[in-house]
């Protein structure tokens, strides 16, 4: 009987020794975690208070093509390469059937199931449009018109929301007309959201469209 009481007793000895080794430290204890730099900027990140992630713009792309594109997406569907709107616009982009025709593309499911293909045709259509607005680009980027700051991407981004053609007119009436699609954005809008991406390496080409692999 004192054997067993011996043998339990120090069983729990030194399981309490051995669990008192693992316990986490305390936060507090290491302040180094969040000091400042000698520079005298801070690390803000990782840090105690829940709420300073709740805001965060993570990744954060500047102006870069992939920032553009990205923007763009999320505007039309959400970045969903399935989505279906009340007027039949397809993907991520919200193509119409026949702006995907002016690309080459003429089947419309496959387009819906491929995000490759979709942002492919997405290229390809800035190129296309980029080619058919090279002058409106060449005379008014850098210019304020209609109270917008034209950049070639917000022209860009215009014309992906409703046709070239509408762009031409916005410039044509010196921005005075309230150009918009059928569900109310404006062609404004987006020239002034979507402005000041840098989508430079765009190469203009009227005959762009998306090879079938």
């Amino acid at each position: 009987m004192i054997k067993k009481w011996y043998f339990y007793t120090t069983l729990a000895i030194i399981i309490a020794f051995l669990s008192s080794g693992f316990k986490p430290l305390k936060m507090d204890s290491n302040h180094w975690f969040l000091i400042k730099n000698p520079d005298g900027s801070q690390y803000l990140y990782p840090s105690q208070q829940q709420e300073d992630y709740t805001n965060l713009n993570i990744p954060f792309t500047g102006n870069l093509f992939i920032g553009f594109k990205e923007a763009i997406g999320f505007k039309e569907s959400q970045g969903k390469y399935k989505k279906i709107n009340s007027l039949g616009y397809l993907g991520k982009y919200q193509f119409g059937v026949e702006t995907l025709k002016t690309i080459g593309i003429k089947n419309s499911p496959k387009f819906l199931s491929s995000p490759k293909m979709q942002e492919k045709a997405f290229i390809a259509l800035l190129a296309k449009n980029k080619w058919i607005l090279r002058d409106v680009i060449e005379k008014y980027e850098g210019k304020v018109v209609g109270g917008i700051q034209v950049t070639e991407s917000g022209i860009l981004a215009a014309a992906h929301l409703g046709g070239a053609g509408s762009v031409k007119k916005f410039f044509r009436y010196k921005g005075s007309r309230y150009l918009k699609d059928a569900y109310g954005t404006s062609i404004r809008s987006y020239m002034k959201a979507f402005g000041g991406y840098d989508t430079s390496f765009i190469i203009p080409d009227n005959n762009a469209v998306v090879s079938a692999n």
